[in-house]
């Protein structure tokens, strides 16, 4: 992993490896594989950060199984609306199906609650979490992560699909703000 990085005005210093990542992916597909013998699941992958973790975690699980991609934003600019809106709903049919959806990172955790309730209306037969990354002294929900990467301090990071202002979202690794 490399030293410091600069995105924009910002600079960033390593924080989670390539290899790390990768190997805690593998890890959770690990016991997705467990949890889901005989079944079908399908991944919601929330965009647009959580695109890389859900590839990556998908290519690791082994059992058949469906993604499909929402984008909810509650953001407007730096600030949150505390209102989230679907900008890319479900495409599909969720009644009855067993959902894990897919989050690159948990902080307050009002989007999720809000998805959560959202997709109750549709009837899944049940709903977990998997989550990379989780900052609990952030969090503010009471819902859980099901299958969760790291738990990290509540520090602002980029890569791996974490982005700053846009940028970063491409790294293979995580880096913390200077």
């Amino acid at each position: 992993m490399s030293s410091e990085i600069q995105i924009l005005d910002l600079k960033f210093k390593p924080y989670l490896s390539a290899e790390m990542i990768d190997k805690k992916v593998g890890e959770l597909a690990s016991k997705i594989d467990l949890d889901y013998a005989g079944l079908h699941p399908l991944f919601i992958c929330i965009l647009n950060g959580s695109f890389i973790f859900a590839s990556d975690l998908l290519k690791k699980v082994s059992l058949p199984c469906n993604i499909e991609f929402v984008r909810l934003k509650s953001y407007e600019g730096t600030q949150s609306t505390e209102k989230v809106r679907e900008v890319l709903g479900l495409q599909v049919d969720i009644k009855d199906r067993d959902l894990i959806v897919v989050e690159d990172i948990v902080d307050t955790g009002h989007t999720l609650a809000h998805f959560f309730e959202y997709l109750k209306d549709y009837e899944p037969r049940s709903v977990k979490l998997a989550s990379l990354i989780f900052k609990k002294e952030a969090f503010q929900k009471e819902f859980q992560i099901d299958y969760l990467g790291f738990e990290i301090e509540n520090k602002f990071i980029v890569g791996y699909g974490l982005d700053y202002n846009e940028y970063g979202r491409n790294l293979d690794a995580i880096y913390q703000l200077v």
